[in-house]
């Protein structure tokens, strides 16, 4: 359900708790001491398809072990909305200028409890790959390979409006 295993404000152990809610009963990791309860919403993530150059970027994070290429993605900083949140996430990842910014859709990602909110940038600059990453590709939209996942579905949905069908990769099982 969670990594939480105690209380962050008094430190007791968390135990998951059934309780009524305005969606039914539902069970929650709950303080059994002060009654702090652990929501485990889903983590809003931003998504960038990079058009540059007439090309899309996707790069490679220095964490994966494979050798995929993917949007550019982070996390929403607090004040912030998400057109800023994709713009600085494009400026720290690529430094590369967002000079126009349009919503693409919004994505269920359950596997990692998140809501994935995809734009598509149009951005310019000389790309200077953050620490993060370690490999960038351009792409031209018909070699465009989408992934069977949210940021995948994210490119696929954009590329039919630019009137490519998108072709799924395989996906390696786990």
């Amino acid at each position: 359900m969670s990594d939480y295993k105690f209380c962050p404000t008094c430190a007791t152990p968390l135990a998951e708790v059934q309780a009524m809610e305005d969606g039914g009963l539902k069970a929650r990791l709950r303080c059994p001491n002060c009654s702090w309860t652990h929501w485990n919403n889903p983590t809003p993530v931003l998504a960038g398809i990079i058009e540059y150059r007439g090309q899309v970027l996707l790069a490679r994070n220095a964490a994966w072990a494979h050798k995929a290429y993917a949007l550019i993605t982070g996390f929403m900083e607090a004040g912030e909305t998400p057109q800023e949140g994709i713009a600085r996430e494009i400026k720290e990842e690529t430094n590369l200028d967002a000079s126009e910014l349009n919503l693409v859709g919004v994505y269920d990602f359950q596997r990692m409890n998140q809501v994935i909110i995809a734009y598509h940038a149009v951005a310019d600059g000389e790309v200077s790959l953050s620490p993060e990453l370690v490999d960038y590709k351009l792409y031209d939209l018909p070699d465009l390979r989408c992934w069977p996942a949210g940021t995948g579905y994210a490119l696929a949905d954009w590329l039919r409006t630019r009137g490519h069908e998108p072709q799924f990769m395989e996906w390696p099982r786990r």
